[in-house]
């Protein structure tokens, strides 16, 4: 019997491992290391699964650091990401395929050179360091014969792209006439009426003239489509009675945020190392005798300000640096000093007391924290009750009794922006939910618990003058000021017009050479725009909500002859040449691609995606 059950089990184990064979055998044809090496193909290039991989971790690094968010791959395919990284793959590779057909490659000492030059290659001195070459790769999984490939066809691509690039002109008219547009100038007068300087006789309309205003403006009278929705929450305050916060609890939280209450001194400093003790104090007595600033020290060796930055630094941070640099004042150059790169000035920009919240003036604040954090798991856990209470049946207004749910409605539109509404989950599931649905648990950003149903859809329709009294007799007199001071200013331009001036009597203000971009404080938006249409000798009205200007313009200017616009002039011509390079490079990258037929293995794209962490 034994010995039967011994024989099933090798058997049972032999089936397993051939099924397993089996389903890997269609696995492997797509995986990292199996068959297919390539996603894509490109002339005579393949981009390999590695490449294609490595770029899309790239990707999602970059997009940590600007967003401070991990994203996963199912959320970079939702953007579209995966794609512009493969876009930007195919076509470097149909490049490498041009530049291959054309026989364009660089020798090993051009390759050297290059490589030697690259930052992250080099020690604290700015010289190569081989060991720091080999590391540098192995951290980002290439190796040395990979990189230097790498390196020889990025190289022969900027060869190609530079001959197509260099000396590249676009002709001068254009950015003369760009000049001349930018600097075109106008000498005018102008009188402004304001509208709230304007005074009014009868204030009051009639019944009669505020229903006309009211039919004749629909737009301002219009209600947006309103749902009216009765919605059930549960929010952590309304749980907080419930939730109890032990002392011992109080002060864990209190030891494990130790950083964030006992904050040791620091110092905000810079620290500029060099290669030898000779050196640094060589640096240091120049600058101690004002031959020398300390910015100019680190542009001497190829430095930014922003490389040598250390930010704000503990004792135990800064180790054997700590007692001199803490011995240091605020402003002080100090050194040199040990440090773990070798011999270093350090500039000291700045001193950070030490913080200590006592556990008696933290304990508010952690207590709120704890009982915070206890009542939305507390929600949680009942959340799944809710939902069965509603899944059975039971009514939002039922859930005020049964669950202690709060029960409110609301006239939500698309402008609601007041209390529920203020929370997007709210406003998402308002927008979306249907007569036909049923309620269904939902969380808001704080934590809180809600339901929602929607009660009745009111379509766009035409506000009641009745409930928009207030309304209409605002409009009314503003139409009422705005036609006073239309009717004002077209009898001052038609007095201008018949006498050559303004009259004596108005406040007139004189502008002289106001380019198009100039702002004048208080008038029209679109002024200077309609300033230079006109021609000179003209009069015009222009006017929005608040102000109207009557404008006459005396002298059209051509632009000034200035080192200013001279300076424009070269920045326009130099970025309209570098804006028709980097058109034809493109135009011929996209016929180097086309001509290179691109094709795309999905498969082995969808087991990179798999596979991806």
């Amino acid at each position: 019997m034994a010995a039967g059950m011994k024989h099933l089990s090798k058997t049972f184990v032999w089936i397993l491992m051939g099924m397993l064979i089996v389903g890997l055998a269609g696995f492997g044809a797509v995986n990292f290391t199996g068959n297919a090496s390539a996603v894509a193909t490109a002339g005579t290039q393949d981009i390999t699964v590695e490449e294609y991989a490595r770029e899309l971790q790239r990707e999602q690094q970059a997009l940590q650091q600007q967003t401070g968010q991990a994203f996963t791959i199912a959320q970079m395919t939702a953007f579209g990401l995966d794609r512009q990284v493969l876009s930007r793959l195919v076509t470097t590779a149909a490049m490498d395929s041009e530049v291959e057909a054309l026989g364009l490659s660089i020798g090993d000492n051009t390759l050297l050179n290059e490589i030697t030059q690259i930052d992250s290659f080099q020690n604290a001195s700015g010289s190569f360091d081989r060991d720091t070459y080999t590391f540098a790769l192995d951290r980002v999984g290439l190796s040395e014969r990979d990189f230097e490939e790498d390196v020889r066809r990025e190289t022969a691509r900027i060869l190609v792209q530079s001959a197509i690039m260099a000396g590249t002109k676009m002709p001068e008219t254009l950015a003369d006439a760009m000049v001349g547009y930018i600097g075109a100038r106008r000498s005018f007068d102008w009188v402004q009426l304001k509208t709230s300087e304007t005074a009014m006789i009868a204030l009051a309309p009639s019944e009669a003239e505020l229903q006309e205003f009211y039919e004749a403006n629909p737009d301002l009278f219009t209600l947006p489509e309103t749902r009216k929705i009765t919605y059930a929450v549960l929010s952590p305050d309304m749980v907080m009675d419930e939730v109890q916060v032990d002392e011992d609890a109080l002060r864990q939280l209190y030891e494990d945020r130790a950083g964030q209450y006992q904050v040791p001194e620091r110092r905000l400093v810079e620290r500029l190392a060099f290669s030898s003790d000779a050196d640094a104090a060589a640096a240091k007595a120049r600058l101690d005798a004002g031959e020398v600033t300390f910015a100019e020290l680190t542009d001497e060796r190829g430095l930014e300000l922003a490389d040598i930055d250390l930010g704000d630094m503990t004792a135990e941070e800064l180790g054997v640096s700590a007692e001199g640099v803490f011995a240091a004042q605020a402003g002080m150059v100090t050194g040199p000093l040990p440090s773990d790169l070798g011999p270093a000035l350090f500039r000291i920009n700045g001193v950070l007391s030490a913080q200590n919240t006592p556990f008696e003036e933290a304990q508010a604040e952690l207590r709120d924290e704890i009982a915070a954090g206890r009542a939305r798991r507390l929600i949680e856990g009942q959340a799944e009750d809710i939902d069965d209470l509603l899944a059975g049946g039971a009514t939002l207004e039922e859930l005020a009794t049964e669950a202690g749910l709060m029960v409110d409605t609301i006239a939500w539109t698309a402008d609601s922006g007041d209390g529920i509404a203020a929370y997007s989950a709210f406003r998402d599931a308002a927008a979306a939910v249907s007569e036909e649905d049923f309620p269904a648990v939902d969380f808001l950003e704080d934590g809180s618990l809600f339901a929602l149903r929607l009660d009745e859809v009111l379509a766009e329709r035409p506000e009641p003058l009745a409930d928009a009294q207030d309304k209409a007799l605002r409009g009314w007199n503003t139409e009422q000021r705005q036609n006073a001071l239309a009717t004002q200013a077209e009898s001052i331009k038609a007095r201008a017009e018949a006498n050559g001036a303004f009259d004596e009597d108005l406040t007139m203000t004189s502008e002289d050479g106001l380019t198009r971009t100039a702002y004048l404080d208080g008038t029209p938006a679109d002024m200077m725009t309609q300033l230079f249409e006109m021609e000179p000798g003209e009069l015009r009205v222009v006017a929005d909500a608040d102000s109207t200007v009557i404008l006459k313009l005396n002298e059209v200017l051509a632009p000034l002859e200035s080192e200013e616009m001279a300076a424009l002039a070269t920045a326009l011509g130099a970025q309209l040449d570098q804006a028709l390079a980097e058109a034809l490079f493109q135009a011929f990258a996209r016929d180097a691609q086309l001509r290179a037929q691109p094709t795309v293995n999905d498969q082995a794209i969808n087991a990179v995606h798999a596979n991806f962490q």
